[in-house]
């Protein structure tokens, strides 16, 4: 007789304090509890800690939107383990199982049938000009804005110790492949494929016309400062740690030395959840009335 294989160990991430996530977050709960091939260790459904519990766990559940999912693999650190996102927010590039999708392949989870895609993620130093350096892990964008400020600001950029021009607009994005659908795209991006190593350089309504998107290889060093910052002008990871970013100040974006684990069930597949996501069912039929 074939061995049987043990259950497959996971914890459930279930953040969002909202009542939609909360009362999803109990039914799957107990739905997965009475699962002989999955032992579900923990779940947090505040900020509490679930670090040591990674070393045990094959499979972290994140439960919400791609918010929640870019949290969690921050704050995993060093210890990157797969996420499969179970969406509850909006369009959900990362989170692309619905609650229905997620019961129905169950199994193919207890038997660990899922792929698993390494995907690029980014380390920022922000070294201040007091001396102090804070450094952030990230997997969507680095974004140097004029927020608050409400007036139009130079970002200089430098790759590799070379200058390669100062924009002048609302603000700049180095974004990943996985961040390429997020803010970058809303600001004129291409679309990456998730797991492409390159970085996308987005200006953001930039004063000159020809100022245009760059792709550049992800082992390169991005460097970016603001020669003449005024008070309002932020420095933002992943649209979640926004901190005040003065002249002096420089922000040095590099590619981080940990992965992103997204898990993938048999049939969803990065152009099959753009299909879905953006409409791109080809072009729109008219009615003609004779």
């Amino acid at each position: 007789m074939p061995t049987k294989s043990k259950p497959l160990p996971l914890i459930i991430l279930a953040r969002d304090p909202s009542n939609r996530v909360q009362m999803e977050s109990e039914q799957l709960c107990q739905f997965l509890r009475g699962r002989e091939g999955l032992n579900v260790l923990s779940v947090a459904t505040s900020d509490a800690s679930l670090l040591d519990l990674r070393h045990e766990a094959e499979l972290a559940v994140v439960i919400g939107g791609d918010g929640a999912i870019l949290r969690a693999c921050r704050e995993f650190g060093s210890h990157q383990i797969p996420i499969l996102g179970v969406n509850l927010g909006r369009l959900g590039f990362l989170a692309d199982l619905s609650p229905h999708e997620f019961r129905s392949s169950v199994e193919t989870i207890e038997s660990r049938d899922f792929r698993v895609v390494e995907h690029l993620m980014f380390e920022c130093q922000h070294h201040k000009e007091d001396g102090t350096i804070d450094t952030y892990l990230g997997l969507n964008e680095t974004a140097l804005l004029s927020g608050a400020s409400l007036q139009m600001i130079d970002v200089r950029l430098n790759i590799n110790d070379e200058h390669v021009t100062t924009f002048s607009g609302d603000g700049l994005i180095i974004s990943t492949p996985v961040g390429s659908t997020a803010h970058s795209l809303s600001a004129g991006g291409p679309i990456l494929r998730q797991d492409l190593q390159a970085f996308v350089v987005t200006p953001i309504c930039p004063h000159t016309l020809t100022v245009r998107p760059v792709i550049d290889d992800a082992d390169a060093t991005y460097e970016l400062l603001v020669p003449r910052s005024v008070e309002g002008v932020m420095l933002v990871v992943d649209g979640q740690i926004k901190v005040p970013f003065r002249t002096g100040d420089r922000a040095i974006i590099r590619k981080a030395g940990v992965r992103f684990q997204l898990a993938r069930i048999p049939g969803h597949s990065f152009y099959g959840t753009l299909h879905r996501k953006l409409g791109w069912t080809g072009q729109p039929r008219y009615r003609v009335d004779g």
